[in-house]
């Protein structure tokens, strides 16, 4: 067993969608696992799943930390012998920052400060999971990194508010921090039933039920769908590469696929006959978001390993498997 193997580490966040992948990636490798989580959001057969999917000894190498970020003191039993953080617990979407702006701030920012002072006391690095709302809807073909923030969202704001955090934590404290901001990650476990749904989750399971999923506005937007175990790979990537200061990084495909696209692929998957149902606009939504990833392959050298086809199929036969 080699030193990285032996090493602990905390992901908030770690029973959530893309929490539970990253807890899976990590116990795959042979490292262990501290998973801090209130499980509102959630859920334990997330990470019973990923035990299953790793087999072996995975269950002795997870911890599990029930607790909030808000909570100081959550916050620091999760930190008890970890040599570093990834922290994902947030709460989502735009839609539900736009209803409640306050609930947003204090769970993305306070929160995150909490994790940071955390990581502060103990010289831990730590991998923010940033968000590619920070960028806006500026008219360029490659969001890159040096771009001028400009959030539309209370969510947006609160994710960059996280970031400056990070800088400043980097700044006067010495901490390695990597920022890396995501791109529409999609996958197995995303909850498909929420008001607050990810467009690929939540048409997959309008399309097993056959039903006309929902589109807001026109279907012409367009993102770079991230397929999560990509997303997994390159956080801990990051957290185990040498890195100093405060790093910002796009973690994406760099591809460029409009909803009404997604749409047609998983319609011919579901092999059914529907027409997608058009609404407004949502308020703060971005009308085209497609990545650069140069800085990323220079940083750490990631790469994605996944088609956006190929984890649309896979993501549709889990789905499939989970709520036919």
């Amino acid at each position: 067993m080699t030193a990285a193997d032996q090493k602990r580490y905390l992901v908030t966040g770690g029973a959530g969608f893309i929490g539970s992948h990253m807890t899976e990636h990590m116990l795959g490798l042979g490292r262990s696992v501290t998973v801090l989580d209130n499980f509102a959001t959630g859920k334990r057969e997330n990470l019973d799943q990923a035990l299953a999917a790793v087999g072996g000894d995975a269950a002795s190498r997870l911890e599990v930390v029930e607790g909030c970020i808000t909570n100081p003191d959550d916050v620091a039993r999760a930190c008890e012998g970890v040599s570093g953080i990834v922290h994902l617990a947030a709460l989502p979407s735009v839609v539900r920052s736009v209803e409640a702006p306050v609930e947003s701030h204090h769970h993305n920012v306070t929160g995150a400060v909490h994790v940071l002072d955390a990581a502060r006391q103990r010289g831990l690095k730590v991998v923010y999971a940033g968000s590619s709302s920070a960028y806006g809807d500026q008219d360029t073909d490659f969001k890159h990194e040096d771009l001028r923030e400009d959030p539309l969202s209370p969510y947006a704001a609160s994710k960059l508010a996280c970031e400056l955090y990070c800088r400043s934590f980097a700044r006067v404290y010495g901490l390695p921090i990597v920022v890396t901001r995501f791109f529409n990650v999609f996958g197995p476990r995303q909850v498909p039933d929420s008001p607050y749904s990810g467009v690929v989750a939540a048409f997959c399971f309008a399309l097993l039920q056959g039903r006309a999923p929902r589109i807001d506005g026109d279907g012409s937007q367009s993102r770079d769908f991230t397929y999560v175990k990509d997303v997994a790979r390159g956080v801990t990537m990051a957290l185990e590469a040498e890195t100093s200061g405060c790093q910002t990084v796009n973690l994406a495909c760099a591809g460029n696929h409009s909803v009404l696209s997604l749409f047609e692929i998983l319609r011919s998957q579901a092999g059914v006959d529907v027409e997608p149902v058009h609404g407004p606009s949502r308020t703060g939504d971005v009308m085209h978001s497609r990545a650069a990833i140069d800085r990323i392959r220079d940083l750490i050298g990631f790469e994605p390993e996944y088609t956006f086809e190929e984890g649309l199929a896979r993501t549709f036969d889990w789905y499939r498997v989970t709520y036919a």
